[in-house]
């Protein structure tokens, strides 16, 4: 364990002294792997599929604010949809526009749960964004997440249907308009998942906000077990066919990853808990102090021998 805390503060040390390279290199890294899925999964526009124009997106947003990687990423979404249908492009800008004004409204901040939210999708892990929004952000976080899912089942369910939606060339636009906002809004698994990753962060949240002992680490494992729970539920319901072997390893790794949340976020010593009491000129205060587990990191000392001046010394010794 004490290895594992002087790793931690080598980590914080080394992004608190060259934070001002990182940022943008986290937004590098972020811009590119968004608009490299984007193109993988629906690259229908072979101009915007191309690795020198996503360099190019991507470096005007590493030094642009965080936001405007969600612009860059949801223009690309609008453009690949135009060169499917413009069907497709209207609806996707109509959802966007709307998810915008949620996201602007009720939480601006979460620009990187908007982003990860439909790339943990893809990488199979979506259940850690519910409980690790419900230990670092609030209950307002859900739209944020919600607005991430929305997108995310947007992209799969136009995907999917883009062989049907070419077929339906012949059929006119309010037909072909009819099919995908019917097929979107009736899409109970994304409701299902709306609905239980919002209890899942709300749950997770009050927890870990409790006065008591080990409160994170219950909140983990509650938030895992409610999630899980309010899936296996909406599909004895809905029939929407949860996986319930990928429900499960997703879990497990989601609660692994919780874990590191926690440790860099929440990591305290219980057993040197003390109950603290002082007053003012209004209030009694009665305070639980629980003291952070920190180690100092050891520093390197350099000695220097001047090997010239000790040799000098040493031949008038001598003489």
């Amino acid at each position: 364990m004490t290895t594992l805390l002087v790793a931690k503060q080598y980590i914080k040390k080394f992004i608190s002294k060259y934070e001002v390279y990182l940022k943008p290199l986290l937004k590098l890294v972020l811009a590119l792997m968004a608009l490299m899925m984007i193109n993988s999964k629906i690259g229908y526009m072979r101009r915007l599929d191309n690795i020198s124009i996503v360099l190019i997106v991507a470096l005007m947003c590493s030094f642009m604010p965080m936001n405007f990687i969600i612009f860059a990423a949801a223009a690309f979404t609008v453009l690949h949809m135009y060169a499917l249908s413009l069907e497709c492009a209207a609806i996707t800008l109509v959802v966007f526009l709307v998810l915008f004004l949620l996201y602007f409204r009720f939480s601006p901040k979460d620009t990187l749960v908007v982003l990860l939210t439909p790339m943990s999708f893809a990488i199979g892990i979506p259940y850690v964004i519910p409980i690790a929004m419900g230990l670092v952000g609030t209950p307002v976080s859900a739209v944020s997440v919600g607005c991430g899912i929305v997108v995310t089942f947007l992209i799969n369910y136009i995907t999917e249907g883009a062989s049907t939606l070419s077929s339906m060339e012949t059929e006119d636009m309010a037909t072909r308009f009819r099919f995908i906002i019917d097929g979107f809004i009736s899409n109970k698994s994304m409701v299902l998942m709306i609905a239980a990753f919002a209890v899942t962060i709300v749950v997770v949240y009050l927890i870990r906000r409790l006065s008591i002992d080990y409160a994170w680490t219950i909140a983990i494992i509650a938030g895992a077990l409610i999630d899980v729970m309010v899936l296996l539920i909406g599909d004895l319901i809905f029939e929407v066919n949860v996986s319930i072997l990928g429900l499960i390893i997703g879990t497990v790794f989601s609660v692994l990853i919780a874990m590191i949340v926690e440790f860099f976020a929440f990591h305290v010593d219980y057993s040197r808990a003390e109950k603290v009491q002082f007053e003012d000129d209004e209030y009694y205060y009665y305070v639980r102090a629980i003291p952070k587990i920190t180690v100092a990191a050891p520093s390197k000392t350099v000695k220097k021998i001047n090997t010239a001046k000790k040799k000098t010394v040493s031949a008038q010794s001598k003489k």
